[in-house]
């Protein structure tokens, strides 16, 4: 009986032994590498420029869009439309879910921030120095083609 009761602490031994060894292992993969100021300014040029991109061509649509949809007002079935639309707006239903979209937006604004600044981080210590020139030119030729096709300015 007691060979029994040592050979069974000696087991769970060994599962103490590896759950500690698995969490060492977890908690140095959760560490995350900080990028450099270098890498977060490279990205908010890059993300300001695609900004710049998308608000150009959304004037561009908005201003060419502005003239059909003026001709539209009076038809029949915008007004059914814009109807609708009212009617939704005023329902409960849709005012709580406008509501808990806002909210779940705010609470997930820090972690996409933090899954951002991992990201940039991960590829700045281990992807970059491997990818990081074939990739900047690769982002080199989309600019010169989108500056084309789409301009920031």
């Amino acid at each position: 009986m007691h060979f029994f009761f040592f050979c069974l602490s000696e087991m769970n031994a060994k599962y103490i032994f590896a759950l500690i060894l698995v969490l060492q292992v977890s908690m140095s993969l959760c560490t995350v590498v900080e990028p450099s100021p270098e890498m977060v300014d490279l990205y908010n040029t890059h993300k300001a420029t695609f900004m710049k991109r998308l608000m150009n061509f959304y004037n561009k649509v908005h201003a060419a869009a502005t003239p059909v949809l003026e001709g539209i007002r009076d038809n029949e079935h915008a007004q059914d439309a814009r109807e609708f639309a009212e009617n939704l707006q005023s329902k409960p239903e849709f005012q709580t879910f406008m509501k808990v979209a806002t909210a779940i937006r705010q609470e997930a604004g820090p972690l996409v921030d933090r899954a951002r600044t991992a990201a940039l981080g991960v590829y700045e210590h281990y992807l970059r120095p491997h990818i990081g020139i074939t990739l900047g030119r690769g982002i080199d030729h989309a600019k010169s083609f989108l500056d084309e096709v789409l301009p920031a300015e």
